[in-house]
């Protein structure tokens, strides 16, 4: 970025053009009827109205101005029905960057991240939110371009340390949590996995998920430390609904999102650590699309701020090493079913995203577009069992005339 000229102030690092979420930018500099129609095209109608705001306690605002968080909440309606009453869920995201530099002691990182997210987690409780979802790997800085293996001491079984943690809190607030951790599996050769932990609003853990798609691209070299999960796509039936995680690098694939539709999930999770220059114009997409193809509802989390760590290491890019994934850029949101989604948590600050949801919305546009009954399952289960054998064959018909000589 060129430096500031002429009295201009200089930008926030991390910025769009001095702002931190396209929402605010795109509010302040355009006329309000304006501001109407893109917004109208960018976010989408929830029943043909834009979203509507929530009014938060005093108690929970007051924490986002000590702490410094941004602090967002907004509410999903859904068509009144005749036979059922309304299903409406508080659902709560929260994104953070780490707390202390990477080069600080193990012990103090971890302390130092719970000490962070605790008046967060504690706004969360106080809003009423009945399901909060954690960033992937949130208990420690995503060290896993270094390929140094020192970082593996990060990881804990599933009822360790971080699970404890959040336990009293979902005890407190009667929240569910999920907790996405690098767990430790004591029992099978304390073998390394990307996982979700799932505690029930009682303090209890209902189950867990791992992580099924690891990415091998740029700084992403998670399967140093970790490989493809084998949970399959659980649906967690609990008090507020049934919910599902897709962690981070599974958004890019499309039967991972179908497969959690079809066992029943009316909200997936996407907690994630991704980057600006390698997913951001991605970002707006996958998730949004997932939600309407899929008829059920999609939060989406992304941790914030660039984490820079002891020794450089490269990408096998050819590019010179460096210290850093860099930047980590928030804008977590939620996606509704009928193609309506929040605006973006700040790109560059810590936050929690509130939304009421009316789990009514996931049938009714069941009902509306009819995507389940019209795909054809059968004709896809062909292609992917040929698909999946040694001796497939595309089906490719091919011109005649294609490598044919002229006369």
């Amino acid at each position: 970025m060129e430096k500031p000229q002429n009295g201009e102030k200089e930008e926030p690092k991390a910025s769009l053009c001095g702002y931190d979420s396209l929402h605010r930018l795109l509010k302040d500099n355009l006329n309000p009827h304006h501001f109407q129609e893109v917004s109208r095209l960018l976010t989408g109608l929830n029943c043909g109205e834009a979203l509507e705001t929530i009014a938060l306690p005093e108690s929970a605002t007051a924490l986002s101005v000590v702490h410094g968080f941004d602090l967002q909440a907004f509410s999903f309606c859904a068509d009144k029905e005749l036979l059922r009453e309304p299903r409406v869920v508080r659902v709560g995201l929260i994104q953070n960057s780490i707390a202390l530099p990477t080069t600080a002691h193990f012990v103090d990182q971890k302390k130092a991240i719970f000490e962070k997210l605790k008046p967060i987690i504690d706004a969360a409780g106080s809003s009423g939110v009945n399901i909060l979802c954690l960033q992937e790997a949130w208990m420690m800085p995503f060290a896993f371009c270094t390929r140094e293996k020192r970082w593996c001491e990060f990881a804990e079984p599933v009822d360790g340390e971080s699970t404890k943690f959040l336990q009293s809190f979902a005890q407190k607030y009667n929240m569910v949590i999920i907790s996405p951790i690098l767990e430790r599996d004591i029992n099978h050769g304390e073998v390394i996995w990307n996982t979700a932990v799932v505690i029930g609003n009682r303090g209890n853990i209902i189950g867990k998920h791992r992580k099924n798609h690891i990415p091998r691209v740029g700084d992403f070299n998670e399967s140093t430390y970790y490989m493809e999960g084998n949970t399959g796509h659980p649906v967690f039936e609990t008090a507020f609904g049934k919910i599902a995680i897709n962690i981070c690098y599974g958004r890019h694939h499309p039967l991972n999102w179908l497969a959690f539709g079809l066992n029943g999930a009316e909200i997936v999770f996407n907690p994630s650590a991704t980057v600006g220059e390698l997913s951001e114009p991605m970002w707006p997409i996958e998730a949004r699309n997932a939600a309407i193809a899929n008829s059920y509802f999609v939060a989406s989390i992304n941790r914030v701020g660039t984490e820079i760590f002891p020794n450089p290491f490269t990408s096998g890019d050819g590019k010179p090493a460096h210290a850093d994934f860099g930047h980590f850029y928030g804008s977590s949101y939620v996606s509704a079913p009928d193609a309506s989604c929040t605006p973006y948590l700040s790109r560059n600050r810590d936050g929690l995203l509130i939304t009421d949801m009316d789990l009514n919305l996931c049938r009714q546009v069941k009902d509306k577009w009819g995507f389940r009954m019209t795909s054809r399952y059968e004709l896809y289960a062909d292609t992917l069992g040929r698909y999946v054998k040694p001796d497939f064959e595309q089906q490719v018909i091919s011109d005649p005339l294609l490598h044919k000589k002229s006369s």
